[in-house]
């Protein structure tokens, strides 16, 4: 039987219309070609800022970068390449050869699913509880996807304020539908904020007025909405001098990652969305230097550097934006992207008919060419969820240390080599276990997803918690393939505990084995339980 919830298609404009029918009309104008500008605007952003900031991606963990930043004009063709650009398209894609505005969660899961691109982290997690019949919402929630608070959906979620120029609520209730499928809490809420600044960007001249009115967008108590309030509060305090922000930003979250808390590595939407609002603050309303100080912030810099260049390509209009930074997209406007049939312009094309019916859709109207829309304000509407909260790592066992865990059965020894020699413990047979006692009140199971994957059965303290498997569609498993959490349990009570695998005679029909691979245990402490 499938697990989880199917969601109904999506009623994205009923909704909005219902959510904003009390509200005092108010009225703004934008012509076709003016959309068409500030549509454009916000790809090309998004592809001058990946590109910026592709050649620094993590090279700053923990620190801010301080080498130079390189452009020229010819960099923006590699942006055809990039999944920040390839993943959300292949939603708009879907949504295109479907029911447009009301394609279900469902199909996008689906596509999203079985697109040919590896995913990583949380989307490489969706993608999994997909196939394993996991569905949204439960995809993205804590207990099916230890990186329910990761950077995904944040990174793909621009499309959405794209199609919802000057209807942030409408595309809030699209935002908390599509995010579900690899997000939850502060995953879910990066999204929802920065396709907020890009709705009001279509109707707003100053970046910082984006920045803090988005707020309102998601729940002021989580996590992600102290990050940018952090970054808000240090700017009023200090407006030209950005790395003394950068510091109260990086004490407070610069150790949040739940999923590589051993190494400063923070792929977290929190910390990194505060960058993104940084850029855009101290920016000044200038393309580049934005772009350059979410580089500079460090972490996932051309994800963070993209976000906040489309933030400030929709203000600006593509007609404004440097031509050293443009001048190269008409040569390549008609090439696809990697893994889609869309090019720039088919892009464009195809935002600006999604924005359109949108805009018709929420009470708006179209005269000789010129737009009359029915703008909406922000107000979160949902309850506060967080993922995993008040949870930090308490200590981490590798393969190495063979006197923590026991093993029964035929196991093997295994490294990925190449640079990649973590060692891991993979079973070979059914009824093979692994055993350890650990003591805190969450644990996971670092290791990979693979073609000869099995199935097993995961008990804590001596009782079922639950099936899972270790298959996946391709052969990989370093970290730009399928390494991941293959089971976590993070709700315990604070205390002595035992976790014990026992691996199944069964598995996916496709896998060719019945191996479970195990790189190393991650134990979690309640944080705010004293060790006194």
């Amino acid at each position: 039987m499938k697990r989880g919830i199917i969601v109904l298609p999506i009623l994205w404009i009923l909704v909005s219309l219902l959510s904003c029918s009390d509200e005092k009309e108010s009225i703004a104008t934008i012509s076709k070609s003016e959309l068409n500008d500030k549509i454009k605007g916000a790809w090309a952003g998004k592809m001058i800022g990946v590109m910026k900031g592709i050649g620094m991606e993590f090279k700053a963990a923990g620190v801010t970068y301080e080498d130079s930043i390189t452009w020229y004009p010819e960099m923006i063709e590699r942006a055809l390449l990039e999944d920040d650009l390839y993943g959300q398209l292949t939603f708009m894609s879907t949504m295109e050869k479907n029911q447009g505005l009301q394609t279900p969660v469902s199909k996008l899961a689906e596509d999203f699913a079985n697109a040919e691109f590896n995913l990583c982290h949380a989307n490489l997690q969706a993608r999994k509880n997909f196939f394993d019949g996991i569905m949204p919402p439960l995809s993205g929630a804590p207990a099916y996807n230890m990186h329910a608070n990761d950077i995904d959906f944040q990174i793909e979620s621009d499309f959405i304020g794209f199609i919802h120029p000057g209807l942030p609520q409408s595309a809030a209730i699209m935002a908390d539908s599509v995010g579900r499928i690899m997000a939850y809490g502060d995953g879910l809420y990066g999204g929802m904020y920065v396709s907020a600044m890009q709705t009001l960007a279509f109707f707003e001249k100053d970046a910082k007025v984006v920045v803090r009115k988005a707020l309102q967008a998601i729940p002021r108590e989580s996590q992600y909405a102290k990050a940018i309030q952090t970054v808000i509060d240090g700017y009023n305090q200090d407006s030209v001098n950005w790395r003394r922000t950068w510091q109260m930003v990086q004490d407070k979250w610069g150790e949040s990652d739940l999923c590589v808390p051993y190494h400063p590595f923070n792929i977290d939407a929190t910390i990194n969305g505060a960058y993104i609002a940084m850029g855009l603050l101290y920016g000044e309303n200038d393309m580049e230097k934005t772009i350059d100080i979410a580089i500079r912030c460090g972490q996932d810099t051309d994800c963070n550097a993209a976000n906040a260049a489309a933030v400030l390509g929709i203000i600006q209009g593509y007609e404004a934006i440097d031509e050293k930074l443009t001048s190269h997209i008409p040569i390549i406007a008609d090439k696809a992207f990697l893994y889609t049939d869309i090019s720039f312009n088919k892009a464009v094309s195809l935002t600006q008919s999604f924005a359109e019916d949108n805009i018709l859709a929420n009470g708006g109207k179209l005269q000789d060419d010129l737009y009359h829309v029915k703008l909406q304000t922000i107000q979160f509407a949902g309850q506060l969820e967080q993922a995993f909260p008040d949870m930090s790592m308490s200590y981490f066992i590798q393969m190495s240390d063979s006197e923590k865990f026991k093993l029964e059965g035929n196991w093997v020894d295994f490294r990925y080599g190449e640079g990649d020699n973590d060692l891991y413990k993979v079973s070979t047979t059914p009824g093979d276990s692994f055993e350890i006692a650990f003591s805190g009140s969450g644990i996971s199971v670092l290791g990979s997803y693979q073609t000869d994957g099995g199935t097993a059965m995961a008990y804590i303290d001596g009782e079922p918690f639950r099936e899972f498997n270790c298959y996946h569609r391709t052969e990989a498993g370093k970290w730009n393939g399928n390494r991941q959490h293959i089971i976590h349990k993070m709700d315990l009570t604070e205390g002595d505990h035992t976790l014990r695998i026992v691996v199944l005679d069964k598995k996916k029909e496709a896998s060719t084995g019945h191996k479970i691979y195990i790189e190393r245990v991650i134990i979690y402490k309640d944080s705010t339980i004293s060790s006194t």
